[in-house]
Parts: C-alpha cells; structure tokens; sequence
C-alpha cells in the first residue's frame, strides 16, 4: 500500500503561523543565502540519513509482509536526526542546520521506502509464491537478479520527477501538506539556533491567518500541526534530553515485546472476544507496540475508517460467506474461505476509490474550466484576435487562476488564468538541477530499467512492453505527485491497478505469461509514481526551508542506490527463513496483486462475489466523489471528511485480519486523545510512535537470526 505521509494537522501555535507568512521579498534572500551554506550536503548527513533509513527499510520490510502497509516516516526522520545531532553536538565541528536536516529525512526516506518501491512487499511475492503452474509460475528469483531489478527500478522515477518541480511547487504551489509539516517540524526544532524561518506560500490568500486552505490526506483538519516551541539555552537541552530518553525507552519496551514474541508467539493474537470468535472468525488483536505506533501516525479517522473495514468484512461479510455456501473452506484459506472472498470485495473499493479520484484529477480542468475556455477561444478567433490566440498556451495554468472572486466578470476565462501574483522565489541556478543533467538521467535511468526487466524476465517480458509499462509510469507518476501535493495522499496502489487493467487490454489473454507480464507492468508504475512523489515531497520540505534541491536530488539518488541492495537481501533473508506465507506474514498485498491481475486477465469469480464487489464498488465511488467535492471546499466543506470512510482506508480493513486494525485503531484513539482531548503537542507522540515502531523493526533482525538458527519456541 502507498506509505502513509498524513501526519494529522491540528492547530498551529501563532508563532508558527508567523514562520509561515514571511514576506516575499525575504524569500529570495533566504533561499539563497541558505542554498549557499556547505551544510547542504554533508558526509555526516547522508551516513546518519542512510543509517536511519535501514532501521525504517528493516520495519517496512517485517511490517509490509504482514499487512502490506509502509510507513514513510519523514517527520520520525527529521526528529531522529536532530536527536542525534543534539545529543553529539558539543562533538560535532559545526552546527546541524534546518538544510542538513532536510537531506538528512529525504536519504531516510529514500532508503526506507524501498520494500514497496521494488515491490518486495506486494509483486514479489506474488509472483514467488503464489502463482500456479496454469500461470507459468511460481518464480524462483536469485538474490543477484532481485538486486539487478532493485537497481532498475529505482531511479527514474526519481529523475522524472525534477522537471515536475518548477511546476508543481514554484507555480502552482501545490501544498504537499506532510512535507510542509515536516518543514515546521524542522523549523520548530532548529528554533533555538535562530534560524526557522519557513519561506511563505503565497497561495493561502483566503486565509487571513495563512492557513493553508485544503484539507490533508482526506482524514485531517485543515491546520497546520502543532509543535512544541523549545525554549532557549540549557532548559531547551534538558528537554531534548528528556525527549531522548523518551524515545530510548519507548525503543527498549517494543524492542523487548518483540524477543518475547519470538519465545511466546501465542500472544500475537489475543482473543479478546471470547475463544469462538477467535478461533472460527479470526478476532483476535494483536498487541504490538509498532501497530499502536502506527496508528499514532495514521490518525484516529484513518484508522476508525479501517476498524469500519474490519467490521464490514470480518464481522458481516466472511460470516454471509461462509453461511451462504460462497466461501465452504476455512474462514483463513485464501483460495476457498471467506479470506479469500472478501478480498475480492476490498479490491472493487481499491479500483473505485483510484479510478475516481485519478479521473477527476485528470478531467478536472475540463469540467471546470473547459465550457468558459472554449466560449473565450470562440470569441477570439471570431473577432480575428490571433495575437491572444497564440498567447493562450502561456496562460493555461489552473495553478496562477484567480479564486478569491475579485476579477472583473467580463475578463476571459483566458485572461484569468494569467491573473494572481508571480512565480514563487526559487533557489538560484546553481543549486538547481540543470535539464541536460536531468536529460541524461531519464535517458540511462530508462535503458538501465530496460535492461535489468530484460536480464530478470527476459523470457517472460518483452521489451516493447516493458518501453510501454515505462511511458505508462511517467504519465501516472505525474497524477500521482498532482493528487500527494493537493491531498497528501499518493495513490499508488490505485495507479498500479489502472495499469494492470490497461495491460489486460493489450496482452492477449491466452498468453501464458500474461499474469506475470500484468505483475511486472504494474511494478513498475507503482514503483515510478512512489519515487516521484517522494522526492517531491521532499523537495517542498526543502523549498520552504530554503535548501539547495541538487543537494536534494543526489541524497536521494544515493539512498535509492543503498535502499535497493538492502531492500533485495533483507527480502531474500525473511523469504529464506520464515515460509511465506505463514501466519505471521500473511502477505495480504501479495493476494490483491495477483487477484487483480487474474481479474482483469478474465479468470473467474467465487460464487456470489460479483454482485457484492460491484454495489460496495459504486457505494464507494460516492464517498470518493463526496470526499473530492468536499477536499475542493472549504471548511463548511471540509469538515464532513472525518465522517466519510475513505475507500483505500476501508478496503485496508477489510483484507487485512482484525487483529493488525485493532492495534492501529488504539493508536488512533491514543492520538485523538492526547492532541483534541488534552489539547498536547505532537510531538512527544511523534516520539512515541518512532521509538514503538523502530523499536519492533529493527528487533525483528534478531528474531530473523533466532528462526534461522532454528531456536525452538517456548
């Protein structure tokens, strides 16, 4: 599934908000003097952000083979690495900075969110365990070809997404709202320097209180978060001190969870409703530190809207399945029990909820603008005006359209996307990425993932369809950024199943390889849109804080290149070690890619599931329709989202066994509890959540090394 990027806003404190409305004129200036300063890329940054980003890479890993969710972790990043600095600092020869900071999260990012990436959490296993012989499968794939496609797949997305930045943050301004709130987080922590000032985005003008007005990942308030203002000198370092042992003993408690575990696996699933439940309907909860955590992080609506999952799919529909005869086999078998059956449900919400929110991204120009436009364009050329025609192409830019109603109602709709203020200060030429190097890069980046898909899969993979599968990428990595940059949320599950309906077109159906072909193709645009859209993110982090993007864009090119040779063995380890799937890694992503690809392959349905899949399918595509309505309003809008279930956030519930979405939807309450209830900070369940997570990821090594040397259980 995409990484989750929404870090719930809540209300900002007013020096924050004042961090946030600099003036313009000051904003060139920041940027360049901040652009200058050595610390944009530093040895010390990028060795601290990749040792960071293996801890994260080594979570994802154990986290994604059991629920298929990932977590991107940027502002856990960020805090971790001030953590350190702060704690080493009277060692360090100069000071960590905001845009040191910076490269540090986006090498962590790089590095961490390569499980999904190169689809070791979702495609891979598919293609490694569950295909059957009909499919031409199951794939045995060697370690040095998983990391020759690791390689392949991890830069063009990257690369492609440099031209997209003028655009999408310069011009329009898109908001990228966890990458802005990742930057006040850096901003608030580095306060005590004197030296947090964020650039302002001047495209919040209908808010006199320079809050940005749409809504974030769909489950948010429309605020920017809270932080907590340090105090200066030693009462801000006795803080940071307490805030490190904080995080320690967070780490130490799940980390010890986790060994007890290993020893006493019987309490992975606590049967919290009773034994029959438990046992015949697979109610049970998982109490893992790390889950909690990442609940923490979702959200309390994210997560409520999962629990709904969990409740319409374990609690009504695997119990209808199984009563009615359509799922005879156990209620846990995939391929014969209502596991399986319910799937197939959760995979019809999945395709609404993307096609829906995709298209109206796509068309949204049209509707909106299009009938006013074309009236304009008519009128031009009746009047003979081909002046303005020509100039048009300049002015078809939704991102400089006036929206606070002021134009004169006469002006042409063409006029008006001309109208509002001038393009967003940017860091001077040299600390851009030059467009002959980005050239170059997209040109070797496509040959080198060409090349890696044809040693890999040669025999199973043509090359023009892997050239196919790679325009098919760029093209939905763009909607992937526009959709991260105005909702905080990158569909990227979303984006790999359009692409795996649109290769059922174009492969014949009674090729043999056309399941793998629909596996692969649907890698590699899940694979381009994730990159893309975190190096964008991470690119508006670094804008507002004024740090150079070419530092930027090589530590994120270096964390790809270390996060997909780790990414290959660290998977290759758990697949050699544990039998997958098993109990604990249930590999759930794995089944939706290949029930997808036999779907749109034209394989058959279980009994019944047809009739269900397609009414939850068109109940969903309204609350996506609703929730797009409402994410373009404002407030009086915006304020009905927490009651609308997101589609991605309930099918995650539903294919996902209750006792992974309890645990989430603890951490959710904890969160609403603590930032609307008590009214706290964030950050110390920032703190929380990084050390509960971290801390059952990276022990999970040692439980690798215990069932590989073969220690009995308790």
């Amino acid at each position: 599934m995409a990484p989750d990027r929404g870090y719930r806003p809540v209300a900002a404190s007013s020096e924050a908000r004042e961090s946030l409305q600099s003036r313009p004129e000051d904003a060139a200036q920041l940027l360049a003097a901040r652009a200058d300063e050595p610390q944009n890329f530093t040895l010390r940054g990028i060795l601290v952000g990749t040792v960071i980003g293996v801890v994260i890479l080594f979570s994802n890993t154990y986290f994604g083979l059991q629920t298929g969710w990932i977590s991107g972790m940027s502002m856990p990043s960020a805090l971790l690495g001030f953590a350190y600095f702060k704690t080493v600092s009277r060692w360090i020869g100069f000071p960590f900075t905001p845009v040191e900071n910076v490269l540090v999260q986006s090498v962590s990012g790089a590095v961490g969110s390569m499980p999904l990436a190169c689809g070791f959490v979702g495609v891979f296993p598919a293609l490694n365990f569950l295909l059957t012989a009909d499919e031409n499968g199951p794939l045995r794939v060697g370690m040095f070809k998983l990391i020759v496609w690791a390689l392949g797949v991890a830069f063009f997305g990257v690369i492609f997404a440099v031209p997209l930045r003028r655009q999408v943050i310069i011009r329009e301004k898109l908001k990228f709202p966890g990458g802005t709130a990742t930057a006040l987080m850096i901003s608030v922590l580095h306060n005590d320097s004197g030296d947090a000032k964020i650039i302002s985005q001047t495209t919040a003008k209908n808010d006199p209180d320079g809050n940005a007005s749409d809504g974030l990942a769909g489950f948010s308030s429309p605020e920017m978060p809270t932080v907590e203002e340090p105090d200066a000198g030693d009462g801000n370092q006795a803080d940071w001190r307490a805030k490190i042992k904080f995080l320690l003993s967070a780490f130490a408690g799940s980390a010890l969870y986790t060994l007890v575990t290993y020893f006493v696996p019987q309490i992975r699933d606590v049967p919290i409703f009773g034994m029959s439940l438990a046992q015949n309907w697979l109610w049970t909860l998982n109490p893992s530190p790390a889950y909690v955590g990442q609940g923490i992080i979702m959200g309390p609506a994210t997560t409520l809207h999962m629990l709904l999952g969990a409740i319409l799919g374990w609690g009504i529909l695997s119990p209808l399945a199984k009563y009615q005869g359509w799922a005879p086999g156990s209620v846990g078998d995939w391929e014969t029990g209502s596991k399986g059956w319910i799937v197939w449900v959760s995979l019809a919400i999945m395709l609404a909820d993307s096609l829906v929110g995709l298209g109206w991204l796509a068309l949204r120009p049209i509707v909106l603008y299009g009938p006013e436009l074309a009236s304009d364009i008519y009128g031009l050329f009746q009047r003979h005006d081909w002046k303005e025609v020509i100039m048009l192409k300049t002015r078809l830019n939704p991102g400089y359209l006036a929206v606070d109603g002021s134009e004169d109602a006469e002006t042409p709709v063409s006029l008006k996307f001309a109208a509002t203020e001038e393009e967003e200060a940017d860091a001077p030429a040299e600390h851009l990425i030059s467009n002959r190097t980005t050239l170059i890069g997209l040109l070797l980046s496509l040959v080198l993932c060409m090349g890696a898909v044809h040693y890999c899969f040669g025999k199973l993979m043509p090359v023009s369809l892997t050239l196919l599968s790679l325009f098919m990428a760029l093209f939905l990595s763009v909607m992937g950024v526009r959709a991260l940059g105005e909702t905080d949320i990158n569909p990227v599950s979303g984006i790999s199943k359009i692409t795996q309906l649109l290769f059922a077109f174009i492969v014949p159906r009674g090729d043999k390889n056309a399941i793998i072909i629909n596996l692969l193709a649907g890698a590699i645009s899940e694979s381009g849109a994730l990159q893309a859209g975190d190096l964008m993110q991470d690119l508006k982090t670094g804008h507002l804080l004024g740090a150079a993007p070419n530092a930027q864009f090589y530590g994120q090119l270096i964390g790809s290149t270390v996060g997909a040779v780790v990414s290959a063995v660290v998977y290759k380890l758990y697949t050699d070690v544990y039998t997958i799937p098993n109990s604990l890694f249930q590999v759930p992503t794995a089944y939706v890619w290949v029930f997808t690809a036999r779907l749109v392959t034209g394989q058959g349905l279980p009994p019944a599931v047809s009739e269900w899949a397609i009414g939850a399918g068109l109940i969903f595509a309204a609350t996506t329709a609703f929730r797009t309505w409402a994410r373009a309003g404002g407030k009086s809008r915006q304020k009905f989202l927490n009651f609308v279930p997101g589609g991605i956030a309930v099918a995650v519930g539903m294919y996902n066994t209750p006792s992974f979405t309890l645990a989430r939807a603890v951490g959710g309450v904890l969160s609403w509890y603590w930032t609307r209830g008590k009214g706290r900070s964030e950050t110390k369940l920032v703190v929380l959540a990084s050390g509960l997570i971290l801390g059952e990821g990276l022990l999970s090594i040692v439980n690798l090394c215990l069932a590989s040397l073969k220690v009995p259980h308790l």
